[in-house]
Parts: structure tokens; sequence; C-alpha cells
């Protein structure tokens, strides 16, 4: 048994301190308030919940600075996309395990302990299927065992280029499955994660756009109880799109025609009506936000007003991992809401007054939630923890909910020390521990792929 000593410690019900958490077998065993320090303890200043990613194409963190350069007068998500067909169009199944390994060692650094991984590259660069169908799967697997962050995998069904069935670019060709096919790669996802430190599988609609009504409806069983993610209103050209084809916005038409709760994360739902996100909470499911990804990408900002007053759960993602950081997803959540809003702490709340600390909390149970597990620290739950280093200076003098905020909002450098996942510890002052061999395997692909 591993024992931890926090001289503060964010549990369910609060902060407390002199927290022991004991650890055995993955999870922890017992949370002791008001310890004093036993000479076997680990001892630390601050401690959290790890928080999860519910948004994630790993194999992009390759691509991160590589698209900010003006291509047209008209550059945009649309002309993104482009390069990144591209890009993926070279990749080998090594370049995807090594680009994938250093995204999750950069998400465990960051203080995320799981993460969705929105995976649609399945066949190779001719869109052939592999000898083996889940050869892609199992190489995002082998990046999350080699890392030791929790994996909730989400295989994605795509099948068309846009609305009504429109056959695939030549683009898209290493994503393309029917309902069949499809079939067997959420078999073989499932046999790759097996034995993956408490592994989920869920299954992910690419969108409205890549999949019919018809498929939707064939492919959602094979969820078996597990997850469902969907890009959802991403673009303003996406809605305009889907009320060509069917006379309803996205969000509208998967509140009209799917069976919506709590196992659904829509990703991005960014362009919704008041009266959408009002719907939306009433359903139970979780808005997947990638603020980072959306402000790169030139999305929008997603309309939080209506879905926070109305007790909309949420959880934060990396998406395309330009950058990844927990601190700056959740601040560029609050800061697009102020200036647009014109006003500050919009998103704290007559009950929490501390703008870091409701984005945490809420980041913490929506997060959990669409990635379908459960977290905080709390016995039973799965032993992912992070500590923070009251060394940084941005924490100087702070306590409780002041953490949060100045975390969030005033650390220059991450205060992340150290990180556990399903009780094994993965980073120590900040560093992983095979932070080094997996850099050089993710420089070695990437400077091959550059230079091809």
């Amino acid at each position: 048994m591993t024992q931890l000593f926090f001289s503060e410690a964010l549990l369910p019900g609060g902060w407390s301190r002199d927290v022991r958490i004991s650890v055995a077998d993955r999870r922890i065993a017992a949370v002791e308030r008001g310890a004093s320090p036993d000479s076997g303890d680990e001892r630390h200043a601050i401690g959290l919940p790890g928080l999860a990613n519910v948004h994630s194409h790993g194999f992009q963190r390759g691509m991160a600075g590589l698209t900010e350069l003006r291509a047209s007068s008209a550059d945009n998500f649309w002309t993104w996309r482009e390069l990144m067909y591209r890009f993926v169009g070279r990749m080998t199944p090594d370049d995807v395990e090594a680009i994938t390994a250093q995204a999750y060692v950069d998400m465990l650094e960051a203080g995320f302990t799981r993460v969705g991984e929105f995976h649609y590259i399945h066949h190779d660069p001719s869109g052939a299927p592999y000898d083996n169908i889940g050869e892609l799967a199992e190489r995002v697997v082998a990046a999350a065992r080699a890392s030791g962050i929790g994996l909730t995998l989400l295989p994605v069904f795509y099948a068309h280029f846009s609305f009504g069935g429109e056959p695939p670019s030549d683009g898209q060709r290493r994503f393309i499955n029917g309902v069949d096919r499809f079939a067997d790669v959420m078999d073989a996802s499932r046999r790759a994660i097996n034995g993956h430190q408490d592994g989920v599988v869920g299954i992910a609609p690419h969108s409205l756009r890549a999949a019919t009504p018809d498929e939707l409806a064939a492919i959602l069983p094979l969820a078996g109880g597990g997850p469902i993610h969907i890009h959802i209103a991403e673009q303003t050209k996406e809605v305009d799109d889907c009320m060509a084809w069917s006379g309803r916005r996205p969000v509208q038409w998967l509140l009209e025609h799917m069976p919506l709760d709590r196992h659904w994360c829509l990703i991005h739902a960014t362009h919704m009506t008041d009266d959408e996100a009002r719907a939306l909470v009433a359903t139970g499911a979780v808005a997947g936000l990638c603020p980072v990804t959306e402000a790169n990408l030139g999305d929008g900002i997603f309309n939080a007003t209506p879905f926070f007053a109305t007790a909309g759960r949420f959880g934060i993602g990396t998406d395309s991992n330009v950058l990844i950081g927990v601190a700056d997803e959740l601040r560029q959540l609050e800061y697009a809401q102020r200036l647009t809003r014109r006003a500050r702490n919009v998103l704290a709340s007559p009950e929490t007054l501390s703008t870091g600390r409701a984005l945490f909390d809420g980041a913490l149970a929506g997060g959990a939630q669409a990635l379908g597990v459960t977290g905080g620290l709390a016995e039973g739950q799965s032993a992912d923890i992070v500590s923070l280093d009251t060394g940084n200076l941005a924490l100087a003098g702070r306590s409780g909910d002041a953490l949060l905020d100045s975390f969030i909002f005033a650390s220059r450098r991450s205060p992340v020390d150290c990180v556990w996942t399903s009780g094994r510890k993965v980073v120590t002052s900040g560093r992983h521990h095979q932070a080094d061999a997996i850099a050089a395997a993710f420089r070695r692909r990437l400077e091959g792929l550059l230079a091809a």
C-alpha cells in the first residue's frame, strides 16, 4: 500500500487539511482527514483529483505550429482540414504511436490523467484495411500504456464527405468504413484495450456530415452501454449545410432524432441557440468543449450562459493538441466569455464564487461522465491524483480555492508537480518518467515525416 500525505487536498466535500490517501490495487483504499504524517508517508503540499481530457486526436500533436501560415484570403477551418488530410496521408503506424505517446506525456505533465481518444485513422495510406483491422487502435493503446494515461478509446465511424451521404473525398480515405466493417473495428478495439488499466471503449459517429441517419441508428448499439461522442455544430458552415439538408440546426436535429442521454458527449456544440442549450442540459448529456482548439481554428465561442445557468455538464478536451494544458483550456473558456459578455468571472456562480473552482469542479464531474468513469479523491475511486508545487510563485500564500484561481489564471509555469494514474506515479517534479525516451521517438518520427 502507498500512503500519500497532503497538507491540503480537494476532496468531494471541499478542501481539507492534513489528508492521508492510501492507495492499493490501483484505487484509493482510504482517505483520512486531519491526520498526522507517518514516517512512511510520501509528503506533498496540495492534492487534486486528476482531470479527464474528453477529446483528443493524438496524431495531430505532430502538426502543432505547422498551420499558422495564411494560405489564402479565406483561411479557415476547412483549409486547415485539407492540410491535416495531407499530413495524415503520410503517417505510418509507427508514426501514429510515437506522436500519440508524446501527446499523452504532455497531457500527464499538464494534470490530465485520462484521455478520450477520438480515433478515426483506421486504414493504410491507400485507404485499404490493414491485415489486422485493429492495427492503429493497438498503436493508440500502446501509446497509452507507454505513458500510463487512462484511456477511453472512441473508434470513429466515418463514411461520407458531407450531409446526405455525399461520397467521401480522397483525403478521407484512411477513415472510411461501412457499418459492417466498422463493427469489426469495434471488436478489434475492444481486444486491443483488454487489460489496459481501467480501459473503456465507447463509440464516436464522427458528425452528422459523416454518417447518415440510417447509419447512426445501425451503429449506436455497438456502443454497448459505453460513451457516445459526436462532433456537432462546430462551424457556422456546418450549421448552414445541416439546415439545407434537413431544415434543422445540428443540435436541434440530434435532440429530435437521437436518444440523447448521459452517455452522450457533444463535442464543441459551439453554435447552439439558447433553446438548444437548455434542451441539451435536460438530456443529461455533456458538452465537450475544446476552447484552445476552437480559438485556433476560428470556430467561434460556446454559448455558455444558458447552458451553465441551467447546470449544464461540460468537459474539456485538447482536440488538435496544438497546445496541451489544463489551465490553458479552462482559462480560454472563461476569457472567451468575458470578451463576449464584457464582464468578469462569468462562469462562477452564486454557489461557487471562485471562477477557478467552478471551472475545475465542472470539468471534473462532466469529464468523468463523458469518458465512462467516476472521479474524485474518495474511497473506491481510481487513484488518479495530481499534486501542485507551492514553490511555484503563483501559489505563494494561497490556500483553498485561491490555489485553483492562481493555477488557472496566474501561472506562467505550470505548478503540476507529481501525477499518479491508477495508483502508478508517472510524473515527478513536473517531468514524466519516460519523457526522454518518448520525446526521442517523437522527434525521430516527426523529422522523418516532415522531410518526406
